[in-house]
């Protein structure tokens, strides 16, 4: 009988089963109770063919006049402006939770504390060392990039000669202007992507620079 009241909904047996299957009670006992309380005026009844459906007695609610309807209807009001309110201070809490997921933990901190420290200290000692006068390449290894460097310096400056000599040759008693050539054969000089042999000829050591070719 109390589901019945609980739900205020018309039920056939099954659905009074199926509420009740966690007390493992059988339908046959369910059905026999539900008729029982039918014949002795507690619960009502209506006949559907070979099916009863059973329904909690109306009159034993009591129903709202328009004055306590209404009343009704602001109270749920509130309670709904009640619920929006707190919803919209969860969704407020739940974005200050995902922002401070987003920051650095305590011991991220601690961790970037301690490999900055260890940069910085070693470019105090770097620091020191350099205020000090002390030589970071030695002799030997400046004399090796020097002439790696003279090297490339005379390399770039024999073949610049070379094709000089060449292209002077082809275009000399071509019909084409030597730049409708040059576009033709889609070639590029060292000042159209903005390199000077003489720039990087000046960066070579005082007293090995070589004459202009």
């Amino acid at each position: 009988m109390l589901l019945l009241l609980q739900q205020n909904r018309p039920l056939n047996s099954q659905n009074v089963a199926d509420f009740l299957q966690k007390f493992n009670l059988k339908k046959a006992a369910i059905q026999k109770a539900l008729d029982s309380l039918a014949d002795s005026g507690r619960i009502s009844f209506k006949e559907y063919g070979k099916q009863k459906i059973y329904l909690a007695r109306q009159d034993q609610f009591q129903i709202p006049n328009t004055e306590e309807l209404t009343q009704m209807k602001e109270e749920n009001a509130k309670l709904q402006e009640m619920l929006d309110e707190q919803k919209k201070a969860n969704s407020q809490l739940e974005g200050e939770i995902k922002s401070l997921q987003s920051h650095l933990t305590l011991e991220d901190i601690h961790s970037n504390d301690a490999k900055l420290r260890k940069q910085v200290k070693e470019m105090e000692e770097r620091l020191t060392k350099l205020r000090g006068g002390v030589t970071l390449v030695s002799p030997e290894e400046r004399k090796a990039v020097e002439k790696t460097y003279s090297d490339a310096i005379s390399q770039w400056r024999k073949r610049k000669r070379m094709f000089k000599d060449v292209w002077d040759t082809i275009t000399e008693n071509s019909p084409k202007t030597p730049q409708e050539f040059k576009e033709e054969l889609c070639l590029e000089y060292d000042e159209d992507i903005g390199v000077s042999l003489q720039t990087y000829s000046t960066l070579m050591p005082h007293g090995k620079k070589r004459p202009r070719g």
